[in-house]
Formats: C-alpha cells, sequence, structure tokens
C-alpha cells in the first residue's frame, strides 16, 4: 500500500484543520534565553503543589477504584453543583442538571459547533477572535463571518447588520461565538450595557448565542461583569477550569438549555465516552477543599503588574512599536493587542522579533479570513515584569530595524 492512498480519502473537512499558530511558535518560544509574549499560558507558580500532590495521592489511595475507572458521560454530579457556584459569580444562575463537564472547554466548542452546523453554515464571532475556535469552526466546514468591534468590545448595530445582510442573502447562520470578557486575543471587555442588547438582537433573529468565558474572573478591577447567559437562559455557556485552576487536566464545562445538554452529551459519549474521572475528582477537591479565591486572587495581582509593565513600556516617549501604533489597555485577562501604522507587517516584525530574542503572536491568526496582517497579541500572563520589560526592549529593537524598510519603498 503506498501513501498515496491516503492523500485520496483524506474526506473533504480534512483540508481545514490547519496548524494553530500559538501552538506552532512552542518550539521557538521555549528555546534558550527566549522571552515569550507569544501564549496564553496562566501562571501556576502560586499554586499549593504540595497540598495538590497530597490531595492526588489520596484520591487515588482511597477513591482509586471510583477515580480511575469509568463514569458519568455528564461528569461528576458535585463538579456540576460546583462550577454552578463559579459561575453565579458572573450572574448565571444554573442547575447542575444542565451542565456537561468537558475535556477541555475546547471540546465544548466542537461539540456545540458539530451538533449546530452543516457545512457553510455562517458562525459570526467578533474581529479578531480566538485561533482555537477559528480552527474548530473551519475544521467543521462552517463559515467564519467577522463582526467588528471597538474599544467596549462587539458592536451590536454591527452585529445587527451583519445578521440581516446574511439572511437576506439567504445564509443559514446558526450562531455568535463571543468572548465578552477580556477576549482573546483583543484583551478586550465588552460593555456591560451591550450585554443584553446582543442576547436581544440574537433572540430576535433566531440566532444562538455561544458565550466563551475562561477569563471573566481575572478582573484587576475586581469587578465582574454579568454575562450574556444572566440576560438569557438560552445562551450556551462555555466555562473553563484553566485559567482558575489548571491547564493540564482539561477539565471545563458546557452549560445549556435541558435538551441540547441532553443532546450534547450524546455526542460527548461518542467521541470520548466521558471526561477524565480522576481530573474531575481533582478538580472538585480543588473547588471544595482549597481556598481557590485566594490562590486565584494572588494570581491576579501578578498578571496586573505584568500587564502594567507591558503597558509602561508600550506607552514609553521612545516607543517600543513604530510611531502610530495603537494598542488596547488590558484591564483583566492575559492579553494586549497592537496595531501598528499603515504600510507595516506583524509577520515581517514576528521574524525580526524572534532574531532579537522575543516571541509574540501576528495577528492574522485571528481571523478566518487571514486580515489583522498589521497586528499583533502580547501575552504578559507568563513572564515576570522584568523579563518583559527586557522583552519590550527587544521588541523595540526589532521595530527599529522594520521602519527603514518601509520608509525605502514609501521614498
Amino acid at each position: 500500500m503506498t501513501q498515496n492512498v491516503f492523500a485520496e480519502n483524506y474526506a473533504d473537512r480534512a483540508a481545514g484543520f490547519r496548524p494553530s499558530p500559538v501552538r506552532s511558535v512552542w518550539d521557538v518560544s521555549t528555546a534558550p534565553g527566549m522571552i515569550s509574549l507569544a501564549g496564553g499560558n496562566p501562571d501556576l507558580h502560586g499554586l499549593p503543589l504540595e497540598q495538590l500532590a497530597l490531595a492526588a495521592q489520596r484520591l487515588i489511595g482511597e477513591q482509586g477504584l471510583d477515580s480511575l475507572q469509568y463514569g458519568s458521560g455528564a461528569g461528576l454530579p458535585e463538579l456540576r453543583e460546583a462550577v454552578t457556584a463559579i459561575m453565579a459569580y458572573s450572574g448565571v444562575q444554573a442547575s447542575a442538571d444542565d451542565v456537561l463537564i468537558t475535556p477541555g472547554s475546547q471540546m465544548g466548542l466542537e461539540l456545540v459547533t458539530a451538533m449546530f452546523c452543516n457545512p457553510g453554515d455562517v458562525i459570526l464571532a467578533e474581529a479578531p477572535t480566538y485561533v482555537g475556535a477559528i480552527s474548530t469552526f473551519v475544521g467543521l466546514e462552517a463559515e467564519v463571518c467577522h463582526v467588528e468591534c471597538d474599544d467596549d468590545g462587539l458592536i451590536p448595530e454591527e452585529l445587527e447588520a451583519r445578521i440581516t445582510h446574511l439572511k437576506a442573502e439567504g445564509r443559514a447562520v446558526k450562531f455568535l461565538y463571543t468572548i465578552p470578557n477580556f477576549n482573546n486575543p483583543s484583551g478586550v471587555r465588552l460593555a456591560q450595557d451591550r450585554r443584553e442588547r446582543i442576547a436581544r438582537i440574537c433572540a430576535n433573529a433566531g440566532v444562538i448565542v455561544v458565550e466563551d468565558d475562561p477569563y471573566g474572573l481575572i478582573s484587576f478591577d475586581g469587578q465582574v461583569t454579568p454575562a450574556i447567559r444572566s440576560f438569557d437562559s438560552n445562551v450556551i455557556y462555555l466555562g473553563s477550569m484553566s485559567k482558575i485552576f489548571s491547564p493540564g487536566i482539561r477539565v471545563g464545562w458546557v452549560l445549556a438549555p435541558a435538551d441540547v445538554r441532553a443532546r450534547l452529551q450524546l455526542l460527548s459519549e461518542a467521541m470520548v465516552i466521558h471526561p477524565s474521572i480522576l481530573s474531575q475528582y481533582l478538580a472538585l477537591e480543588y473547588l471544595t477543599a482549597f481556598d481557590w479565591r485566594a490562590t486565584l486572587a494572588r494570581s491576579i495581582e501578578r498578571y496586573r503588574e505584568r500587564a502594567s509593565a507591558l503597558l509602561e513600556s508600550l506607552s514609553r516617549s521612545e516607543g517600543v512599536l513604530p510611531a502610530g501604533s495603537t494598542w488596547t489597555k488590558a484591564r483583566g485577562g492575559f492579553f494586549v493587542w497592537a496595531t501598528l501604522p499603515q504600510g507595516y507587517s506583524a509577520d515581517e516584525l514576528f521574524e525580526l522579533a524572534v532574531e532579537e530574542g522575543v516571541v509574540f503572536i501576528p495577528g492574522s491568526a485571528f481571523f478566518a479570513d487571514g486580515s489583522g496582517s498589521r497586528s499583533l497579541r502580547l501575552s504578559f500572563s507568563l513572564e515576570s515584569p522584568e523579563a518583559i520589560r527586557e522583552g519590550m526592549r527587544r521588541l523595540a529593537r526589532a521595530s527599529r530595524r522594520l521602519t527603514p524598510r518601509y520608509e525605502l519603498v514609501s521614498g
């Protein structure tokens, strides 16, 4: 059998699964001496690792016959109840019966997409949006249409106009995918007064809202804005333990109306049988036996300091980026989104930045249509303030090398 037999038999959708630009720079970002402003990794240094190790040992030693066994496709009932308490911080009143535990919220997003979208159906998403979502949508043969945003997030009028236009063309608009809190990659928080309007626009148009909220509790001002789900119980809400505990345990959840949740469970069982029981027990232990809110508060303080270091560097009078560049002001989450002036390329800046020993993610990764070529995502979540300042000095050197190329072209 030759290798050609595989190439001849791939499904059409196989071409839609593309390498993640974030994962693609992993080797570069972990090279010795490299400062990474690329990946959105949470800082795990504040976790009580010794106590967690003892808890994991106890879970296996005392509950191994349960924690290492097959389990419910819906997830542990106690964990489903525990995550309803997390969502309550965002004003979401939920029943544990409507929660489906998933192997990370990325899996929840894939389940929702597979459940609702036929090939060619339209998914609306912020401009820019999470690269992992784009990969899922395109891989499952949906078409992503972006909706314009500003410093207050998704613009309701633009959303309404886009829905009207697409429906006039006879397109099937299945859902709006949104990250309203400290959006990945823009870092913007959707204004509170827009949330109910967006829920109403979509409800009136018969468009589902899928609200992805991994960063909602990572607020630098201590304010947690009510979720879109708090205004409409038909909103499908995705949650995750990745940013408030650990991404490595791969525990997330979907909150959906009862019938939808039941169908999603059937699909989940067909794909993975059930999420990891041991990971669920460890997540439950962390939420019920540890002061996770205090641990998160200390992490948020570190993120705040790192965001300040990055923003202060960007605002220096001598400039890290070319004159005329703009950037968002992080008030939570992990990211700052910067945009270069006309005529500049973030991809070319990336190549020069790597030579200088600093790495970021070019903005085109966060658009399904490949736009965003002048933008870049800067992550401040993992590096120390000192490393961030040094990284920004390196980025400034790369920017100074970039500028003459365009001066020569324009001249």
